[in-house]
């Protein structure tokens, strides 16, 4: 695993993801929403990791805007989640905080790219 913070923290937070899904479809089946959650949850990483080895800085600022585009995609489902009761604020409020982190940050990696 790569010592920079937000390849760390996205890979993180997709496991997080994967076990909220894992958790949607088995206690609430809940097969929709779940699937976007999934989707967007898991490619914040996957779009980090291909910038940090993306070939060019432009490169690399296109794929963390994309990452911080599915984090914000992710924020609403896990916000919808929340509000519709389909999970409790007890489980949905840890992810939803690392999911704000993560926005916040690559956030910042955004603003000070050039």
């Amino acid at each position: 695993m790569d010592s920079n913070i937000i390849v760390t923290k996205s890979f993180d937070f997709a496991l997080d993801i994967i076990n909220l899904y894992k958790f949607l479809i088995r206690d609430k089946q809940e097969y929709i929403l779940s699937k976007q959650l999934l989707r967007s949850g898991t490619s914040i990483g996957a779009n980090v990791k291909e910038g940090i080895r993306g070939f060019s800085k432009s490169d690399f600022k296109f794929k963390m805007n994309i990452a911080l585009k599915e984090a914000n995609e992710t924020e609403y489902w896990i916000e919808l989640l929340i509000k519709s009761n389909i999970i409790e604020q007890i489980v949905g409020n840890p992810i939803l905080l690392k999911c704000r982190e993560l926005c916040k940050i690559l956030n910042s990696i955004v603003k000070n790219s050039i």
